[in-house]
């Protein structure tokens, strides 16, 4: 039904207002007790083999939810209820903005992909983190928090900015997620430069442990695609220097390879990220490079053109313990994630691994055994 329904009304409509429909429709039925039941047990079935620790968080399973979609923490328990195992909200920002002016959102379907130039429109760290101060939990789920700069603070302020986000939003994350990578703020990625990524991190990493001390909030960063393979080895080794929790591959691409020429002329004009499913090769490349540099010493997500169970296998066989999606939910619909969880416990169960855990980077250490 969800591909008709897409057809007919959803592909007809502006992306940004159909969004924000669906949103609607998801935080309306999560307000319903047995209405809410019933879509849980149908679209989120538990794999007792598909439990998954990371950065010591226990989970019901790898697969969740990417930073973008609910980006002021109001669908925590809806996209829970669709089955997602974790979901990052954000990315927030340190003051409320309204991002980039419309239109800023632009559907791909013959490429099963967007771009968006949404420029981290959010209502700022204060207003999320009292959101999520005064959250009901109704589904029991692993939040993430993913922080950016304020696209009005100065270049040499950004450490401040994610500072005061860090102060107000630690403690009401289970992690914590610094993204340097969106190619919609001006100036954003140049933090991905060691030289300035360092002072950041630990700059991050000091805030989290002071205003959370009775527990250790697991600190990741979010890098791009675009990242020649040299400052991906930076990034990683920096990453084990400072004892990072995780790192998050990959964001947004500016780039526009592997677009079919189904795609109009004037969408590849548009500027923003590439998202979907021609982010996938070089989302996986990026992987299997950081999971050959840090190995097991840091956790790893992968994210970028999942679009089924087989990508998130090849993910985890990569090096991933997490995997996250979007793109693919706004063309799948909301038997997505169910279907994800039902090809990966299948997959899992046909293999030559006992566990998950075991899966994870097992194809990229055979190739450099």
């Amino acid at each position: 039904m969800y591909p008709l329904l897409f057809r007919l009304l959803f592909r007809r409509m502006d992306p940004e207002q159909a969004h924000h429909l669906a949103f609607r429709w998801i935080r309306l039925v999560v307000r319903v007790p047995v209405l809410r039941t019933f879509v849980a047990a149908a679209l989120a079935p538990r794999y007792e083999a598909l439990r998954t620790e990371a950065f010591g968080l226990r989970m019901h399973g790898p697969f969740g939810l990417a930073a973008g979609f609910d980006k002021n923490a109001v669908a925590v328990d809806g996209m829970s209820m669709l089955g997602f195992d974790h979901v990052e909200i954000g990315t927030v920002t340190g003051q409320p903005q309204p991002g980039n002016a419309p239109q800023r959102l632009f559907r791909l379907p013959a490429d099963r992909a967007l771009i968006n130039r949404m420029g981290f429109n959010n209502d700022g760290s204060a207003t999320v983190a009292l959101r999520l101060a005064t959250r009901r939990e109704i589904f029991r789920t692993t939040v993430g928090v993913n922080i950016g700069k304020t696209k009005a603070v100065p270049d040499d302020a950004a450490i401040g900015d994610y500072v005061t986000s860090t102060e107000r939003l630690a403690a009401h994350a289970d992690y914590l997620v610094v993204n340097v990578s969106s190619p919609n703020t001006p100036g954003l990625r140049n933090l991905q430069a060691v030289d300035q990524l360092r002072p950041l991190l630990t700059a991050v990493r000091e805030a989290a442990d002071r205003v959370v001390p009775e527990r250790r909030v697991p600190l990741l960063v979010k890098i791009a695609p675009d990242l020649a393979d040299d400052d991906i080895d930076a990034v990683a080794d920096l990453a084990v220097e400072l004892r990072l929790d995780g790192i998050i591959a990959t964001n947004t691409t500016v780039a526009r390879h592997g677009l079919g020429l189904r795609t109009a002329p004037s969408l590849l004009a548009e500027t923003g990220g590439l998202s979907g499913a021609p982010l996938k090769a070089r989302s996986l490349e990026v992987l299997r490079r950081l999971y050959a540099r840090v190995g097991d010493r840091i956790t790893l997500v992968g994210v970028g053109g999942v679009e089924n169970a087989e990508d998130a296998w090849q993910r985890i066989l990569a090096g991933a313990t997490l995997v996250q999606g979007y793109s693919a939910f706004i063309y799948q619909g909301p038997f997505w994630s169910r279907g994800i969880h039902k090809g990966l416990a299948a997959r899992l169960a046909n293999s030559q691994y006992a566990t998950l855990a075991e899966a994870v980077g097992a194809d990229t250490r055979k190739v450099h055994a």
